[in-house]
């Protein structure tokens, strides 16, 4: 599902990972991130992929709340398990959105 973002601007986090092959405990963590994030004052609505490389994308309405949401005290274990364990690599990269446009049938 595409994610319904309001209309610019707001930010974007692009989180890109490769994933190592010790994966114990990595979906019950992904899905109880994606509900947490849901919760967040300023979360917009995510998107995301995994096919080799992983690639999600969450939407914020500033830079405040991005922080405030790298700064959650399960967020916080999470990225420590993700060095730890679950990622060989990864990158964020935090984006103002400045335009947006799409079709739908």
């Amino acid at each position: 599902m595409i994610a319904k973002t309001p209309p610019p601007p707001y930010y974007a986090v692009i989180f890109t990972s490769v994933k190592t092959i010790d994966d114990e405990g990595y979906n019950e963590t992904s899905t109880l991130m994606v509900e947490l994030d849901m919760q967040q004052t300023g979360y917009l609505g995510h998107e995301s992929a995994r096919d080799g490389i992983g690639i999600t994308v969450s939407y914020w309405q500033s830079l405040e709340a991005i922080k405030a949401w790298k700064q959650q005290t399960d967020h916080l274990l999470a990225q420590k398990l993700g060095k730890q364990q679950w990622y060989e690599c990864y990158k964020t990269r935090i984006c103002l959105v400045e335009r947006d446009y799409g079709f739908e049938k």
